[in-house]
């Protein structure tokens, strides 16, 4: 099982969680699954669609109590794509 990453961004407004994603992604070159917790209702459609322009996996939204989690599998060039 791959350890997820989580992202704290509850409370910033569009576009700064999906920013912060990117920022991550690109700069951790060993992360794998992002969780990014969100309160910004934006980012259920900015999270899908930054997934789709950039070639990761969008696994889902988590609803909780006072945000969302959405995950993310990233997608590197080297990733070996077993079962997708």
């Amino acid at each position: 099982m791959t350890a997820e990453t989580v992202l704290d961004a509850r409370g910033e407004r569009c576009p700064l969680p999906v920013i912060r994603l990117a920022t991550l992604v690109r700069e951790s070159p060993d992360v794998a699954v992002v969780v990014l917790l969100a309160t910004d209702p934006a980012a259920a459609h900015d999270v899908p669609a930054w997934c789709r322009m950039r070639g990761h996996r969008y696994v889902g939204a988590r609803p909780q109590a006072d945000h969302t989690a959405y995950v993310v599998e990233v997608v590197r060039p080297n990733t070996v794509a077993a079962g997708h």
